[in-house]
C-alpha cells in the first residue's frame, strides 16, 4: 500500500495560493485593484474588506479610484487606505477616493525585492514543515521499509516540485519589480 499524497499536494497548493496573494500586494509599476486587497475598515459595527463596500477602478497606470456603495463611507475609506501605509497618496471628492501611487524609485524597488525574498522564504519554510508532517504521518502507518523509503522519496519529489513553482513565481515577480 503506497502513501496517499493527496493531502500533501492540497496543502502545497494552499501555500502557493497564499504566496501569490501575498505577492499581489507588492506593487510593480502598474496600479491594480489587488493592491488594496489588504485594506479593511470598520463599517456598521464590523470589520470588512474595502472591496466589499466599494468598487475599485483603475484610472490610469498609477492611480485607482475607489467608489463606495454608500457615499457616507468616503472619509472612512480614505482613513483606512492612509492607515494601511501602502506608500500612496490619498484624496477624496464627493463621489469617492482617488489613490495615487508614486513612481517607484530604485531604493523602493530594492525594498520590495527584499520583502519578496522574505515572503518566499516563509513559503519555503511552510513547505518544509509540510514535508516533516507528511513524513511523520508516513512513519506512523503500518508499512514495510521499502514502502516507507518510496513514500519519503515521493514526498520529497512533491516538495521539490512545489519549491520549483514558488521559485518561478518569485522570479517572475522580481523581474516585474526590477523593470
Amino acid at each position: 500500500m503506497a502513501y496517499n499524497t493527496t493531502q500533501l499536494q492540497k496543502s502545497i497548493n494552499e501555500t502557493k495560493l497564499w504566496f501569490e496573494e501575498e505577492l499581489s500586494s507588492l506593487r510593480t509599476g502598474r496600479a491594480t485593484p489587488t493592491l488594496l486587497d489588504g485594506v479593511s475598515l470598520e463599517v456598521y459595527g464590523s470589520r470588512v474588506k474595502l472591496n466589499q463596500v466599494a468598487t475599485i477602478l483603475v484610472e490610469d497606470a498609477r492611480s485607482l479610484y475607489v467608489s463606495p456603495y454608500d457615499t457616507e463611507q468616503i472619509k472612512l475609506i480614505e482613513k483606512a487606505v492612509t492607515v494601511a501605509d501602502l506608500g500612496v497618496s490619498v484624496g477624496s471628492d464627493e463621489r469617492g477616493v482617488r489613490v495615487s501611487f508614486p513612481e517607484l524609485t530604485a531604493e523602493r524597488r530594492q525594498q520590495l525585492i527584499k520583502i519578496l525574498k522574505g515572503k518566499h522564504e516563509e513559503a519555503r519554510i511552510a513547505l518544509k514543515q509540510k514535508r516533516t508532517e507528511a513524513i511523520s504521518t508516513l512513519e506512523k502507518e503500518q508499512l514495510s521499509e521499502d514502502e516507507v523509503r518510496d513514500g519519503k522519496s515521493d514526498i520529497q519529489k512533491i516538495i521539490d516540485d512545489g519549491n520549483k513553482v514558488l521559485e518561478d513565481i518569485a522570479d517572475k515577480k522580481e523581474k516585474d519589480l526590477s523593470s
